[in-house]
């Protein structure tokens, strides 16, 4: 078995706080291929995105922290390198995905348990397979989960601009659902520019919350069934309104901040039912197969053309304070080249 006993780099944190401040940029010994326990893969790490999650996690504010000292990252993809001599389900070369948190995505290579990874479609873009794990997969589980919606149905949500936003706007259309997006306040031409792109994906409507009343006023669209909530506060508050009498809204981030605020009239005259999602506890107690099916599918998906992918932009992991002045700056999705030989 061939020997990669040599330096990586990692990303670390010895306790919790800024990123900024506590994050540092480690030389860290690569494991000797042949120290492989039987079920352990040796892994090449080649992209890993800036997740909310992760920031949290470094954070300490985060509900599933690693030990400390721990690397940062969820998510991401890398290269097989090296396998045990009871792993049966990846091989030396395959590109691979974490099935679970904690993984620590953030350096050049790790040792894992071949259980917590799968194997992906190496046709598909590094972009694409750095991402896969997270937002596609939560799109997917908010619009099949929750409600059983049929062609012509109305899915309304708040945050419609964010990754998760867009991959259900394509889900969704691509369904044969019609969507209600509310947006933030912009410059007009700013406006314009997103909703043209919203639209371009398949969105029905784009509003802001001070067009929502108007919209539903008009009577061009029946009521919701389905309401998906990733802000708090005043916005989740307007998804529940517009519901239908029975109708379902399901929270699965807080972007404001705020306490979600929901109107009583709406729980005891239209019995609306508000519901709660994270996809790592969702699938933290299911065997990992069922996620591995879960990424399978969203992978299917990409390669089918059915969902189009976020844009993202890359950065050297070795520039990660640059890479979280993007993040904060708002944007495309920040992705770590974890491997300049196989940067995007």
């Amino acid at each position: 078995m061939r020997s990669f006993s040599t330096i990586g780099h990692a990303l670390v944190f010895e306790r919790h706080g800024v990123p900024e401040n506590v994050l540092a940029f480690r030389e860290v010994v690569v494991p000797d291929a042949n120290t492989l326990g039987p079920h352990e893969i040796l892994v090449g790490m080649l992209a890993a995105p800036i997740n909310p999650s992760d920031v949290n996690t470094v954070e300490g504010r985060y509900p599933l922290l690693p030990a400390l000292p721990a690397v940062g990252g969820h998510e991401g993809v890398g290269k097989v390198l090296a396998v045990g001599s009871e792993v049966s389900r990846m091989g030396v070369g395959d590109h691979v995905v974490p099935l679970a948190s904690k993984q620590g995505t953030w350096r050049s290579h790790a040792v894992f348990e071949e259980r917590s990874w799968a194997r992906v479609p190496q046709q598909l873009p590094l972009s694409i397979l750095s991402c896969l794990t997270i937002n596609p997969p939560t799109a997917l589980c908010l619009l099949r989960d929750f409600v059983a919606l049929r062609p012509g149905d109305v899915v309304i949500q708040n945050g419609a601009s964010s990754a998760v936003g867009q991959y259900v706007i394509q889900l969704a259309h691509h369904w044969g659902l019609r969507t209600v997006n509310i947006v933030r306040d912009r410059e007009p031409e700013a406006r314009a520019a997103l909703e043209a792109s919203l639209r371009a994906q398949g969105a029905t409507e784009v509003v802001t919350l001070h067009q929502l009343r108007a919209l539903f006023a008009a009577g061009g669209l029946p009521a919701p069934k389905l309401g998906l909530d990733c802000v708090g506060g005043e916005a989740a508050g307007a998804v529940i309104k517009a519901l239908a009498p029975g109708g379902t809204m399901v929270t699965y981030g807080a972007m404001s901040k705020q306490p979600l605020t929901a109107p009583a009239s709406s729980l005891i005259f239209k019995d609306v039912s508000l519901r709660g999602f994270w996809l790592s506890g969702a699938y933290s107690q299911r065997p990992p197969e069922e996620k591995e099916a879960l990424i399978s599918c969203v992978a299917d998906l990409f390669k089918d053309k059915v969902l189009q992918p976020t844009p993202v932009q890359c950065v050297p992991l070795s520039e990660f304070h640059n890479a979280l002045k993007k993040v904060q700056a708002g944007g495309a999705k920040v992705v770590l080249s974890c491997d300049a030989d196989d940067a995007f």
